[in-house]
């Protein structure tokens, strides 16, 4: 008995060992870009050029942090990126809970047949030039609702709300409220919603995700510079750094710009990512949990 404790112990061990092992490298994997990234921005731009970046930064230097924050358009794009990521969540998180509440309803008729016209849009569309007329058709164009309309509901989000309400609500307690005289709306806003604050705050992030991210969206239906969110503004940079280099021949001006524009690959991704990345740490305590019970099939 001892030693078929001993022989379970010592697999144990072992097992654990080999767990250990394959997450700590799958963590440096993963690690070792962002390291790499964010050590290369803090790097002086000649360092970046020659490859001398490998783990921790070399000639700290701050230059492609003020190229992008010299840029006179910078500051405006990032205000309006947070706008657009705020109202257009906003705008996705109420229509996502609209949609995904009644579905989430036994007593709702042809439910069935609902779900099947939502998941059908899943897999087929009008495509893109269809898409672009009807944006223009509704005089979107040049207008924050291009970017907010369209994309305003997601089928896959909708339906891990849908199922976590199904999962999560029990049917009794909206018996209950009813008896109590508690109509519908009044369920929903003080009963359900605050017991779902998990998968709104992943579904939010989802969305919010997507808004920050905005490129194609925002390339095909805003032509107005004083409309661009922070991507568009962030490639303008880049591509005229790289052209000046280009322009300015063999010469050491163009070396120096070639630099330059290598440097701010790295500084404009760490731009980029950094508010979602302080958004983050505030929603992971209900991201496992709300996409956990979300993902139940309902």
């Amino acid at each position: 008995m001892e030693f078929a404790k001993m022989k379970n112990a010592k697999g144990d061990r072992a097992f654990s060992f080999i767990v250990y092992l394959y997450l700590s490298i799958i963590l440096v994997i993963v690690l070792y870009p962002i390291i790499f990234i964010l050590s290369s921005s803090f790097s002086a731009k000649d360092a970046v050029t020659a490859g001398e970046v490998i783990l921790f930064p070399v000639g700290f230097s701050l230059e492609g942090y003020k190229a992008v924050l010299d840029e006179p358009q910078f500051l405006h794009a990032y205000l309006r990126s947070v706008g657009y990521t705020v109202v257009g969540t906003l705008i996705n998180v109420v229509i996502t809970v609209l949609a995904a509440y009644p579905l989430a309803r036994k007593d709702l008729k042809g439910r069935g047949l609902l779900m099947l016209v939502f998941a059908f849009t899943m897999f087929f569309n009008g495509g893109l030039i269809p898409t672009y007329l009807v944006v223009k058709g509704a005089g979107l164009l040049n207008s924050p609702w291009a970017l907010w309309l369209p994309a305003a509901l997601s089928i896959w989000n909708m339906i891990i709300t849908r199922t976590y309400f199904q999962t999560t609500i029990p049917h009794d307690l909206l018996e209950a409220a009813q008896m109590d005289g508690c109509n519908d709306y009044t369920f929903l806003w003080k009963i359900v919603l605050p017991l779902s604050v998990p998968i709104i705050a992943v579904i939010s992030l989802f969305y919010a995700v997507e808004h920050w991210n905005q490129y194609f969206s925002a390339l095909l239906y805003l032509n107005k510079p004083n409309l661009y969110p922070l991507q568009l503004v962030l490639r303008e940079i880049l591509v005229r750094s790289q052209m000046s280099a280009d322009f300015m021949g063999e010469t050491a001006d163009s070396a120096k710009m070639l630099g330059l524009a290598e440097l701010l690959k790295y500084c404009l991704i760490v731009v980029s990512t950094l508010p979602m990345m302080i958004v983050y740490p505030f929603v992971q305590r209900f991201f496992v949990k709300g996409v956990m019970i979300g993902a139940l099939k309902g």
